[in-house]
């Protein structure tokens, strides 16, 4: 006599109150230790008692019916198939985000850093070349061919920065280099007023924002290689 308790009391699921009872009462009678039935058997009397006591509770049968719905080959197929479905959806989006970070990495970033690199490298062999003679009008204005250019990769680099939003995984490279930029802009403005006016102060500011702008370059190419791995 095993299975479940429907099966134990030889019922169906959908028996009602008395039929329960009318079923419990001749199992009993038939498998009762102290009848003088061949078929008695204690162990069968204990698994139809415990069949009678859930299933003539409702409350009991109910929570009873409940787990035996749960656990029915259906149920479990169902459950075995949604969470596929889960994990292929949870795959997909872990696959669609590295495309995205991929994505973004490669046209973003990398763009943006070998714009930033061409900004930010030739300033010193740039002062130290127009440190032989700031007035002559003929350095300067190499020096200022140099600004402007910084000028135009400056705008090309913020251009693709907002083109496309970086992914979440990469945020910490964007503020990186959403600092980066502004530093940049800063100090191509200290540079520019020293072009005018041939004030020192503009000029050191300028070569310190540009060296806060290459620390920030670095800290965001040290992060992206992490999001990368």
């Amino acid at each position: 006599m095993t299975g479940n308790h429907y099966q134990t009391l030889e019922i169906s699921h959908k028996s009602t109150p008395d039929e329960i009872k009318r079923a419990y009462r001749r199992l009993a009678r038939q498998f009762h230790p102290d009848s003088q039935n061949d078929s008695a058997s204690h162990d069968k009397i204990v698994a139809i008692n415990a069949a009678y006591e859930i299933l003539s509770d409702p409350r009991l049968r109910k929570d009873y019916d409940n787990q035996l719905i749960a656990n029915s080959p259906e149920k479990r197929a169902q459950r075995t198939a949604t969470a596929q479905a889960n994990y292929h959806r949870y795959k997909e989006a872990v696959q669609e985000d590295e495309a995205l970070v991929k994505q973004w990495y490669n046209q973003t970033y990398s763009p943006i850093n070998r714009l930033i690199g061409q900004i930010i490298r030739p300033l010193k062999g740039q002062i130290d070349h127009l440190s032989a003679d700031p007035f002559d009008d003929q350095l300067m204005a190499v020096f200022q061919d140099y600004l402007e250019t910084c000028r135009q990769n400056l705008d090309r680099a913020k251009t693709l920065f907002s083109q496309r939003p970086n992914p979440a995984k990469m945020a910490k490279v964007a503020a990186s280099v959403y600092y980066c930029l502004n530093h940049l802009t800063d100090g191509l403005e200290e540079l520019e007023t020293f072009a005018l006016n041939y004030d020192d102060h503009s000029l050191h500011t300028g070569q310190e924002m540009f060296r806060m702008a290459q620390r920030l370059q670095v800290e965001a190419k040290q992060i992206a290689s992490q999001c990368q791995n």
